[in-house]
């Protein structure tokens, strides 16, 4: 400030916060106490000025009187929100008809005798409250304004709980906390990798790690039998509401294990977690439903069972079908299947369809089928004229359809009509409230495939090129490898896939065959992983771990609605971080040392 608005600040000098403005309570009543924060709001009530301090604990009331001190309460009129203040005062009892039964200190307040103002504050560009009308840009783009507000000040906390807690239990069953590289080589993770020019070697290049997957088994090979890390990833990936370019995970792996081993581990980590940080019994052990299982029913590989709805698979009923549409995907080898929803008289025509506009417009579906069943038993659809008597006997049998039921449709290949019938499932499960009254649904899906064929008709890695298979399906991958099953498993909450891991192939052979039926020739395989391949000569033990989500498990604990809810500095949706103003253009000098020439206007 300057000219006659100009406020005079002092330094802290021997003044000390004796306590958080949110610890003073009754028995403190005649302490002289200092507090120190940030001016929430002030009111001026007829020459006394109240003013509501706040500090990361809470909020304190401090009364600022012309007959108590009157140099503190001429300055007091300088104060505006946010400035940052210092005050010594003695605590006192409210009258009855002020206390604040609202506030956890509401039943005293401080009267000033010395008052330090220690900053002046632009206005907030938006009230530090519980609940704001601010559009999300304008609060990433006012970050600090936003951290102060009590959401965020809780999911963090939150987040460092639930570090703590991590790290003790990690401790207890004698892991070591190992930091793995950040400048480190690309790999085929699944992702875009960030690439980091070197300077020292022109045109050469560093990945920053989509995960310290390799390095992990690296440092198990060599020794450590149970190795941790809280690990900085990075994926160049669209960004969505769980997605972040950088996100935070916790690794771990182990020696001479089965899958059992490592998911009683997960068990004992994320049953800790729940309690320490929550309060909460998770019930245990962990229910474990099989991929194929989970694909049937739910049409996805991290249901939700809380979800009373389930999918019906109709493919060999239209196996010798007259009805070309459905007849059709089972001749190009797909499914047809069905989600029906009893009791659906909620739903109307014109909710029907919008679920087929949805479908088709968002979810990518070549249509939506369906058939309502009325009050009398009728079945009222336009496709229902092309079913014969005993395919639709068949739906009645399979789907339990009764007056009052609405029948969804799919006939496609297996991974869209799954995926489709799956989103619908969910929001419809909860528009409709079909959810039974458990707060958590947490499970383990195992047993899924090792390998999955692309649209060419390509084998591709299910999840990673690293994946032990299951011992007893080793023979199938000279004769068949699309059968072989991997020991991967994925933990999942509510429908959330909190994170995923394997035993790992500890064979170089093995590795090595699974490489090949990937495409990588000799030459390539020795240049991508010849580092591993050649530790794994060395003497490789059989080992498995997990990669788990932490920024995804803290937002299920938190209860937000996306990862930017609990990230001190998140990305917006279009990866810009509107705060440090990221990313930016480099001067060309720093281009020329590293060797780099800018085309711009380009973008993929």
């Amino acid at each position: 400030m300057s000219g006659p608005d100009r406020v005079q600040l002092d330094g802290l000098g021997a003044l000390r916060r004796s306590h958080s403005c949110s610890a003073l309570r009754a028995a403190h009543v005649g302490d002289e106490v200092v507090v120190a924060g940030w001016v929430h709001s002030r009111r001026d009530h007829g020459g006394v000025i109240f003013i509501d301090l706040r500090d990361s604990s809470g909020l304190v009331q401090v009364v600022f009187r012309p007959d108590v001190e009157s140099e503190a309460h001429a300055r007091a009129h300088q104060i505006r929100s946010e400035f940052v203040i210092a005050a010594r005062g003695v605590v006192e009892r409210r009258s009855e008809d002020t206390i604040n039964p609202n506030l956890p200190t509401g039943e005293i307040e401080i009267s000033v005798q010395e008052l330090r103002l220690l900053n002046t504050a632009t206005p907030p560009p938006f009230p530090i409250e519980e609940e704001v009308e601010a559009e999300e840009t304008v609060r990433l783009r006012h970050r600090i304004h936003d951290l102060r507000r009590p959401p965020l000040q809780r999911a963090l906390r939150l987040r460092d709980g639930l570090m703590r807690s991590v790290r003790r239990t990690l401790s207890d069953l004698d892991f070591v906390d190992v930091e793995t590289p950040v400048l480190a080589k690309a790999t085929p993770e699944g992702a875009r990798d960030f690439l980091v020019p070197s300077r020292m070697h022109a045109g050469q290049f560093y990945a920053l790690p989509q995960s310290p997957q390799l390095l992990k088994q690296l440092l198990v090979i060599g020794g450590f039998d149970r190795y941790y890390q809280i690990a900085h990833c990075f994926r160049d990936e669209d960004l969505r509401a769980d997605r972040q370019f950088e996100f935070t995970q916790l690794d771990l792996e182990m020696a001479f294990v089965g899958v059992d081993d490592v998911l009683q581990v997960l068990e004992e980590v994320t049953t800790r977690a729940f309690a320490d940080v929550l309060e909460l019994e998770l019930p245990r052990p962990f229910r474990r439903m099989p991929y194929s299982e989970a694909m049937e029913r739910f049409g996805i590989d991290r249901p939700d069972t809380r979800i009373q709805l389930e999918l019906v698979d109709l493919t060999d009923v239209f196996q010798q079908s007259e009805f070309r549409a459905f007849r059709g995907a089972v001749d190009a080898g797909g499914i047809v299947k069905c989600l029906p929803v009893h009791a659906a008289d909620a739903l109307s025509r014109g909710d029907v369809d919008r679920l087929e506009s949805f479908a088709k417009k968002e979810l990518g579906a070549r249509g939506l089928a369906w058939v309502r069943v009325t009050g009398d038993g009728t079945w009222q659809s336009p496709i229902v004229k092309f079913f014969s008597d005993a395919e639709r006997s068949s739906i009645a049998e399979r789907t339990g359809a009764q007056p009052g039921s609405l029948l969804l449709f799919q006939a496609d290949a297996a991974p869209r009509a799954n995926a489709i019938l799956a989103r619908l499932r969910s929001d419809l499960g909860h528009r409709l409230g079909r959810m039974d009254d458990r707060p958590w649904d947490v499970l383990f899906v195992v047993e899924f495939p090792l390998l999955e064929r692309e649209e060419d008709g390509t084998l591709t890695y299910a999840h990673m090129p690293f994946v032990a298979p299951v011992d007893e399906d080793l023979p199938l991958l000279e004769t068949d490898p699309e059968r072989v099953r991997g020991t991967h498993y994925d933990l999942i909450a509510n429908g959330v896939e909190l994170g995923s891991g394997s035993l790992r192939n500890h064979r170089s052979d093995v590795q090595r065959r699974i490489l090949e039926i990937l495409g990588y020739g000799e030459a390539d395989m020795e240049q991508r992983f010849g580092f591993l391949l050649n530790s794994l000569d060395a003497g490789a033990p059989p080992h498995g771990g997990f990669a788990y989500g932490y920024d995804r498990l803290a937002l299920l604990m938190a209860g937000g609605e996306s990862l930017r809810d609990v990230i001190a500095f998140p990305k917006s949706q279009r990866g810009l971080d509107l705060f440090l103003e990221a990313p930016s253009e480099i001067p060309d000098a720093q281009l020329e040392e590293l060797g780099l020439r800018v085309r711009k206007g380009r973008r993929s």
